[in-house]
């Protein structure tokens, strides 16, 4: 209810502003109103604002390991798609130091995870502007929503966004349609470093800390930011055509994890035979025990130390690798338009990496979809089917996701052909976002087969598995 008054009240004054003459002569979109505080996602309607388009962040963080407190100051460039009276970020619980809007400052109300600002004059439809968000907090929350902090056992932390956790670190516009270049500056004290997305364009001193700085040249979503301060070293390498890699291991176990990093070279070199060139200006691991699991933050993939402790002595967690790898075309490079078409990320990442798990020699690709194909009736009423899933991380948009490629290759019939589809696919999406309706025209665009669409369509929609192409004694149990 506040975040509904003070918004009111700041249209009210907008309004009074203008002549009635003018009112009733002027566009809609001209006229100041509050900007959304959602964007009506399928999953999370409240993610994301409406009434402006983000260009770009500029983030300062400064963190304090060990007490976990931090100051941050975020500055953001971006364009007015509606007049606006007031606007919306997303962010959770922090103390808001102060807000400028155009050099001015701005009031604000901060309910739950909407923090609601109002400018001195309301946005222009059209027009450019910017915001200085000078804030302060603490790791440890409390929050409104999940964290995006993980902390590890050096005192320092990693954050891990995904799908909607960005707002525990900056106020920002945090959905995935809403991509944008961004720059780092994370700051470490002595004995830690600090990592970002991006290019490392340089180190400075400051106050008796290093402050580290990062461009991410190419659009980003706000649910692969990566940024972390840590006990860890950087190593260094080169992959395919020169590309940079820079990886961050933990200090003092370089012997056990430096190998690991620098396989990433011939894994790069693997997937861009299936997708053509890299999609960003560097790459790199970032190996951590403060995260159990493994992300793929925009060109610097997270992983828990856990995963490769393997007690069989084996090389399978490149698997995981592949999988994180793979994302950096499809989800980071390609972003889906909602969250519903998440299958889009990690169907080609699964599939690819039970691929290059065949190619090892680990586990046939068949003997995996056939497992998948049995258990995904049940999944798909329970869950939904993977193009129209009810929630997120379930094996319907994982498994069953990869499924619905491995029907497709199986139905073409022509291994190029489903190659060709899924390397234009993300050449011509590349630094966008695409929706399943999307990847469903691209694929009859390009192999121009007859109902392709509709089959398409069955497999990611349908209550119960369609009949499998070339495998007609495979069923559901």
């Amino acid at each position: 209810m506040k975040r509904v008054a003070t918004a009111a009240a700041a249209t009210v004054l907008s309004l009074a502003a203008l002549t009635p003459a003018a009112l009733a002569d002027a566009p809609e979109s001209h006229v100041p109103s509050p900007g959304s505080p959602g964007l009506g996602d399928p999953l999370f309607p409240t993610l994301g604002n409406g009434g402006y388009d983000v260009r770009h962040y500029d983030l300062t963080f400064d963190y304090t390991p060990v007490a976990k407190t931090f100051t941050g100051k975020v500055e953001i460039r971006a364009k007015a798609t509606q007049a606006l009276s007031s606007f919306n970020l997303d962010f959770d619980r922090h103390t808001v130091d102060s807000i400028t809007v155009n050099g001015r400052p701005a009031t604000w109300s901060h309910d739950g995870g909407e923090l609601v600002v109002t400018p001195a004059e309301p946005l222009r439809h059209g027009r450019p502007f910017d915001v200085t968000v000078a804030y302060h907090g603490v790791g440890t929350g409390p929050y409104a929503g999940l964290s995006g902090w993980n902390f590890g056992s050096d005192g320092g932390f990693a954050s891990a966004a995904q799908a909607s956790r960005a707002d525990t670190f900056l106020p920002v516009n945090d959905h995935p349609s809403g991509k944008a270049t961004w720059t780092f500056r994370v700051s470490a004290p002595p004995g830690y470093v600090a990592t970002g997305n991006g290019v490392l364009t340089g180190t400075s001193e400051k106050d008796g800390r290093t402050v580290w700085t990062f461009e991410a040249r190419e659009p980003m979503a706000s649910e692969l930011l990566g940024i972390a301060v840590v006990k860890g070293v950087y190593r260094e390498g080169r992959g395919p055509r020169g590309l940079p890699l820079r990886h961050v291991i933990p200090a003092g176990q370089e012997e056990k994890y430096g190998p690991i990093a620098d396989l990433t070279g011939e894994q790069v070199a693997w997937a861009e035979k299936r997708f053509g060139r890299f999609p960003f200006s560097t790459y790199g691991i970032h190996v951590y025990d403060g995260y159990k699991a493994a992300l793929e933050n925009q060109t610097l993939s997270l992983f828990g130390t856990n995963w490769f402790n393997r007690p069989d002595g084996t090389t399978k967690y490149t698997t995981t690798m592949i999988h994180e790898l793979v994302h950096q075309w499809f989800g980071d490079s390609v972003t889906p338009k909602t969250w519903q078409d998440a299958w889009l990320n990690e169907g080609p990442a699964v599939y690819y990496a039970a691929v290059w798990g065949e190619e090892q020699g680990w586990d046939r690709l068949d003997d995996k979809m056939r497992t998948v194909y049995g258990k995904l009736d049940a999944v798909r009423a329970k869950d939904g089917p993977p193009g129209r899933p009810k929630g997120l991380g379930g094996y319907n948009i994982y498994d069953g996701g990869a499924l619905v490629l491995y029907a497709l290759r199986l139905e073409l019939g022509d291994d190029p052909l489903f190659d060709r589809v899924m390397r234009t696919w993300v050449q011509r999406n590349e630094d966008g976002n695409a929706s399943t309706e999307d990847f469903v025209a691209h694929t009859a665009k390009i192999t121009k087969r007859a109902g392709i669409d509709a089959f398409l369509r069955s497999w990611l929609y349908d209550e119960k598995n369609p009949p499998m192409p070339r495998r007609p004694d495979w069923s559901a149990p």
